[in-house]
């Protein structure tokens, strides 16, 4: 198989595994809104291992996003916020700590608080206000901590212990 199609099947892989994780979240109320524990998120530690988790995973959160309560808004914000946080993941992949990629699993927490925290505050009722944005990202960023650094560390650790590895590069 040429490097241009398993790049390509690897990221469609990775898009639908992200896209059935979060229909599961979803299921349980967990996707969407301030209070946010995407299971999908520990897919995040992927970008560390391959650049096609680049893609996998932005399409993967635009996939999920078109069934988000809050929109179209969220379509576009919350993939970007994935995005960036996937490419910045990727271009940070070989900064470890106990062999841990610690900032591919923190710039999503960083920038979905953000992004996402923004985008919550703006859909609100009344005016943007700087206090709601604060609690909505904070809660977003919390959300994204919890399965980030636990589950997405699980992960990093089943994929450095199995033949994964090996399959992702």
């Amino acid at each position: 198989m040429n490097q241009k199609t398993l790049f390509a099947v690897k990221a469609a892989v990775i898009a639908a595994i992200y896209a059935a994780l979060t229909a599961a979240s979803s299921m349980f109320g967990l996707a969407y809104g301030q209070i946010q524990f995407r299971v999908s998120e520990a897919l995040c530690v992927l970008c560390a291992f391959t650049p096609a988790a680049v893609p996998g995973l932005t399409i993967g959160c635009l996939l999920s996003n078109m069934s988000s309560t809050l929109g179209v808004i969220d379509i576009v914000v919350g993939t970007s916020a994935t995005l960036i946080s996937a490419v910045l993941g990727y271009l940070t992949r070989k900064i470890r700590v106990k062999g841990i990629p610690v900032l591919s699993l923190l710039f999503p927490c960083i920038f979905n608080g953000i992004f996402v925290g923004a985008e919550i505050a703006y859909l609100m009722p009344g005016a943007f206000q700087w206090k709601a944005f604060l609690i909505a990202g904070l809660e977003v960023a919390a959300g994204e901590l919890a399965v980030c650094f636990t589950l997405g560390i699980l992960l990093c650790k089943a994929i450095q212990k199995s033949k994964l590895k090996d399959l992702l590069n």
